[in-house]
C-alpha cells in the first residue's frame, strides 16, 4: 500500500511509496530514488552507501550521508583506493560515518576494484548498466510486499562484482543499489513518481 501526505493545504494528497516517512526519506524518494543514474561517480557513492547500509536503516545513511561525501572525497575512486591504514584509522575515528573497519576497508577495497573495471569497461556506467540490458526494468508492483530483495538480474550483478573484487556486494545489497540508481523503478504503481522516473 502506498502513503498518503497531504500537501499545501489544498486538501490535496501526494501518495508516495511507503517507505518515505520522515522529512529526509520523502525528499530522497521524491527527488532521488529510482531515477536513472550514468554518472560514474555518483554510480560509486551508492554502491558503497548501500554497502554501508548492511544491517541498518536507510534513514540512517541518509542522515549520514554528506559525511560520508566528505570523508570520502565526494566518492573520487582514484583518491580513495589509495587509503593507507591512517587514513582508514582516522576514518574509525569519525563519527559522521558508519565506524565499522570492515565497511570501510570494503570502500577501499571497492575503489580499487572499480578502476580496475573501468581500465577495462571503459565505464562503471556502462558495466553495470548491462545487467538489465541498457534501460530500466519497469515493475509493477502495488503493494511492498511484492516487491523482492534480490532478482536474478541482482544475484548476476553480485556475482560479477565479486569476482572482480568488490565485497559488500551480495545480491540484497546490489539490489538496493539497482533500485537506488534507477536500474529498475520499484516506485509501487499507486505513487506519484512511478510514471516520472522513467
Amino acid at each position: 500500500m502506498s502513503r498518503k501526505i497531504g500537501t499545501s493545504g489544498q486538501g490535496s494528497e501526494v501518495v508516495r511509496c511507503p517507505w518515505a516517512r520522515n522529512e529526509q526519506a520523502i525528499l530522497y524518494h521524491d527527488q532521488e530514488w529510482g531515477i536513472p543514474v550514468h554518472d560514474d561517480r555518483l554510480l560509486f557513492e551508492f554502491l558503497i552507501l548501500e554497502g554501508a547500509q548492511a544491517g541498518l536503516s536507510w534513514d540512517t545513511i541518509l542522515k549520514k550521508r554528506e559525511n560520508y561525501r566528505v570523508a570520502f572525497v565526494g566518492f573520487d575512486a582514484e583518491v580513495i583506493a589509495g587509503y593507507r591504514k591512517p587514513r582508514i584509522e582516522r576514518l574509525l575515528r569519525d563519527p559522521g560515518i558508519v565506524r565499522n573497519r570492515l565497511k570501510i576497508q570494503s570502500a577501499v577495497r571497492n575503489a580499487q576494484a572499480l578502476l580496475r573495471l573501468r581500465e577495462e569497461t571503459g565505464s562503471f556506467d556502462r558495466y553495470v548498466w548491462q545487467f538489465v540490458g541498457g534501460k530500466p526494468r519497469v515493475n509493477a508492483w502495488k503493494t511492498s510486499r511484492q516487491v523482492p530483495a534480490r532478482t536474478p538480474q541482482s544475484d548476476a550483478l553480485s556475482k560479477d562484482l565479486q569476482k572482480r573484487g568488490f565485497t559488500f556486494v551480495g545480491s540484497t545489497i546490489c539490489y538496493a543499489f539497482m533500485q537506488a540508481t534507477g536500474m529498475v523503478n520499484d516506485h509501487l504503481v499507486g505513487c506519484f513518481r512511478y510514471t516520472a522516473v522513467v
